[in-house]
């Protein structure tokens, strides 16, 4: 029997995507060979990329001033792509500072120029996005972090300015609607929302690179590889294909307002029920709440042991918490079915019920 996974990454991704792709590594477009064994520099590989381009273009929107990018190196590289690009030469950049991983992007700016954190919940654990805070006109670059895998938190809006704005949406990426020219770059490790670890989705506007006045290595400018449509080096080729083909689901399915509606429904189901529940509660803000990641905790954990065991025997994977949080977090990614949470919440009923 298939678990129910609520890991917070790798994560879930959709029956079929696993099927094709499975297919894929035995004999890849029927050629008698596997997708990882062909040349990336062949008809058959360009076709994968441009595919996957084309599809992050139409499912997000993307205007024609921006580059859709697959890197490699996860966020983390990004941490320090992000700031080689856009921070100048004795500039400033300014950062909200929501999490672990926007913590290790300010570290890594650090490295480059003035890095200002503007706002910062580090003080109650990171359980909620700071607000109020003003971001300096001088810098060159606002970063921020769109959801925070491990405390449960969310951006519900972005800042209006006029300083370009960065977001890391690792782990909301294609979840929801979004406007990307109120954004100057998004970047997003695939492991989510979009395929298997190994390859970073990037999307930037042209304009902003090129400004910094220092010299960037060149496999770290992204200019190097916009001008080689991703393929300045061998790219990760089955996490791509991969990508693509979980692009073309969300596709048939119906696309963002599609999607968004089902992880709106997921959440709700579980986090209507913690709310009212007597032995589980929520550890993150009630307004910050993320659809993606609900952490919460048992009131009495005496009941911790009971409330383990049923779950490992409904087929419930992945569910504890970071030792950051601790208690337990659903991870409920766009491949997570409704049922999967029905069953989750079914053992948190019947574990109140014996309660």
């Amino acid at each position: 029997m298939k678990k129910h996974n609520f890991s917070a990454g790798p994560c879930i991704l959709p029956q079929q995507v696993f099927k094709e792709a499975s297919s894929s590594l035995l004999n890849f477009n029927n050629l008698d060979l596997s997708l990882i064994e062909i040349s990336h520099r062949s008809a058959d590989f360009v076709a994968v990329m441009d595919e996957a381009i084309s599809l992050v273009k139409e499912t997000l929107n993307v205007p024609s001033e921006y580059s859709v990018l697959f890197l490699q190196g996860g966020a983390s590289m990004e941490f320090l792509m992000v700031a080689y690009n856009l921070m100048k030469t004795n500039g400033k950049a300014a950062y909200l500072d929501t999490g672990a991983w926007s913590s290790k992007a300010i570290k890594e700016a650090k490295l480059f120029g003035d890095t200002q954190v503007v706002g910062s919940s580090k003080i109650k654990n990171y359980s909620y996005i700071p607000k109020g805070y003003s971001i300096p006109t001088d810098a060159n670059y606002f970063h921020c972090t769109s959801n925070n895998t491990i405390f449960g938190t969310q951006m519900k809006s972005f800042p209006s300015t006029e300083v370009n704005v960065v977001c890391d949406m690792s782990s909301d990426i294609f979840s929801r609607k979004i406007n990307v020219s109120d954004f100057d770059l998004i970047y997003a490790g695939a492991q989510k929302n979009l395929g298997p670890a190994g390859t970073t989705l990037v999307i930037v506007k042209d304009e902003i690179l090129g400004h910094t006045g220092r010299e960037i290595p060149t496999m770290l400018d992204y200019r190097t590889h916009i001008s080689k449509e991703s393929m300045f080096n061998t790219p990760p080729v089955f996490p791509i294909y991969v990508s693509m083909l979980t692009l073309r689901w969300l596709k048939e399915n119906g696309g963002i307002e599609w999607i968004e509606k089902r992880n709106n429904q997921k959440a709700d189901l579980l986090y209507n029920f913690i709310d009212s529940s007597s032995i589980f509660e929520g550890s993150a803000a009630f307004e910050d709440r993320s659809t993606m990641n609900a952490t919460f905790l048992l009131t009495d954990n005496s009941l911790e042991s009971e409330f383990n065991k049923m779950c490992l025997e409904g087929g419930i994977n992945g569910l504890k918490g970071h030792r950051s949080v601790g208690g337990y977090r659903a991870s409920m990614y766009n491949a997570m079915p409704l049922e999967s949470v029905q069953v989750l919440v079914d053992i948190m009923k019947e574990l109140e019920r014996k309660g």
